[in-house]
């Protein structure tokens, strides 16, 4: 690996040319792998090489070695994430942040591919509900498909330029900003941050994450907190971002509690004194991070907001109550109300606690994934109208177990199951739709016709590697 010479004098510069050089050894060192367990369905999983607990994330784990997650049916489950150390730090944040219980209103402004999403799904007291957006469409989609099979019914996905939250007034308790960067800290996983690098680039960085900051500063309630991260090393995006925001949109940096054995490192720009937490490859487990907390201590005024917004033609009628009555037995529906989407095409399940605001959401957001989608409607108005369970109600944590049959399926078939390949199950089995489970988990649904099954896994997440 060739670093950048300018690279090379930033990091002298900033941590003096000893401590420089170690972490340039570290960048030559593979990446230690870890996960993340998912709190809501399990607390172990399977045959996975534990070693040991991240030490700021009680649900994080490092692993002896990196197996095939992609041949893992538990990982398509949603039972855990395949998540960096450094980045669970959050974990820690979010815990002291909410310490006295109470739900929040959380935003993840930069949120693809999922990792702080679904962490902070976790974290959040009960009760609480998460925003996670993503402005590159494709990302959204990804990030679509982590939190599905996350399986909560908590969290909404947008696809939407930072810019439009600012329509929704001081409606956050929490925004987290985990900006685009220069994403030094990544130059050990991905040769191609290396070539991408220059000093710059750093400057474009810095003046686009301040653009976003901006924005996620005026959706934020007084008193609320920004948690602003970077997978960057230098002081321009990190340090001077932070003093930019105390200093010119009315935030003061909030220091929380560190054990001195994790070895973070604080603020390395001589000329600030402000709190912050840097991962080091060459002082902690991880790749490299920078996260700071932000209260926000300005009175800015809470705006009212029109929510009244023209909904989309319906292309299917509204489900009836007969086909509703019959997906709330699908759902636990003592935390979830059904809805029909805008379109009359699919059924999902929101939480209770939330449903009041999503008109909100929907009026001033692309919104692309609202709770759990629990069924979507088949037929026509000639024919009738039947619903079909969707893949995401089968991995969610609202799921009835027992509304469907179930069928137990070994490796071997899970990963057919998962290629999207046609199976046939015994003649026991009954017809109809059916719950495949693999090591008792479920992992998604079959039309079983007798002679075959219909394989009902979304062919956009199927498995396209040969492998195994």
């Amino acid at each position: 690996m060739m670093l950048p010479a300018d690279f090379m004098v930033q990091m002298q510069r900033l941590l003096g040319e000893d401590e420089c050089t170690r972490l340039c050894d570290a960048l030559h060192t593979a990446s230690p792998v870890s996960v993340r367990l998912n709190v809501s369905k399990t607390q172990a999983v399977g045959t996975l090489p534990i070693d040991r607990q991240v030490p700021w994330c009680s649900q994080g784990y490092y692993l002896s070695e990196r197996p095939s997650f992609t041949f893992d049916p538990l990982f398509h489950a949603g039972m855990y994430y395949v998540q960096e150390a450094s980045s669970m730090f959050l974990w820690h944040v979010l815990r002291q942040l909410t310490s006295d219980g109470q739900p929040v209103r959380l935003l993840d402004l930069c949120a693809a591919p999922g990792g702080k999403t679904t962490l902070a799904a976790d974290a959040l007291p009960c009760g609480s509900l998460v925003v996670a957006n993503e402005i590159v469409k494709s990302r959204a989609q990804i990030l679509k498909e982590n939190v599905s099979k996350w399986g909560r019914c908590d969290v909404v996905v947008s696809n939407d330029d930072s810019a439009a939250f600012t329509r929704l007034g001081t409606f956050f308790d929490i925004v987290v900003c985990d900006a685009p960067c220069s994403g030094e800290g990544m130059f050990r996983k991905d040769a191609g941050a290396i070539e991408e690098w220059s000093r710059d680039n750093v400057q474009m960085c810095q003046m686009r994450q301040r653009d976003i900051l901006a924005n996620a500063w005026q959706c934020l309630r007084p008193g609320g907190w920004l948690v602003y991260s970077t997978c960057t090393f230098n002081a321009e995006e990190n340090e001077q971002n932070v003093d930019w925001i105390a200093n010119h949109l009315g935030g003061e940096p909030i220091a929380v509690s560190v054990d001195a054995e994790w070895g973070i490192s604080g603020c390395l720009d001589a000329s600030l004194s402000i709190p912050c937490y840097r991962f080091m490859p060459h002082r902690t487990q991880g790749e490299g991070l920078f996260m700071a907390v932000i209260r926000k201590t300005d009175d800015a005024d809470v705006r009212t907001i029109n929510v009244q917004k023209p909904s989309r033609r319906r292309s299917k009628p509204a489900p009836s109550s007969r086909l509703l009555n019959e997906a709330a037995a699908w759902v636990d529906t003592e935390q979830a109300e059904l809805l029909s989407d805008e379109t009359g095409s699919m059924v999902c399940a929101f939480s209770k606690r939330h449903v009041d605001v999503l008109p909100l959401l929907k009026a001033h957001l692309h919104i692309i994934r609202e709770g759990v989608e629990v069924a979507e409607l088949k037929g026509n108005a000639h024919k009738g109208f039947s619903l079909q369970p969707a893949h995401s109600l089968a991995v969610s944590t609202c799921y009835r177990r027992g509304a469907f049959p179930e069928y137990e399926v070994d490796a071997t078939q899970a990963i057919a199951y998962l290629r999207t390949e046609g199976m046939v199950l015994p003649p026991d089995v009954p017809r109809g739709y059916v719950l495949l489970t693999f090591c008792g988990t479920p992992l998604g649904f079959v039309k079983n016709l007798g002679n075959r099954a219909n394989n009902l896994y979304p062919s956009a997440w199927r498995i396209l590697s040969q492998g195994r």
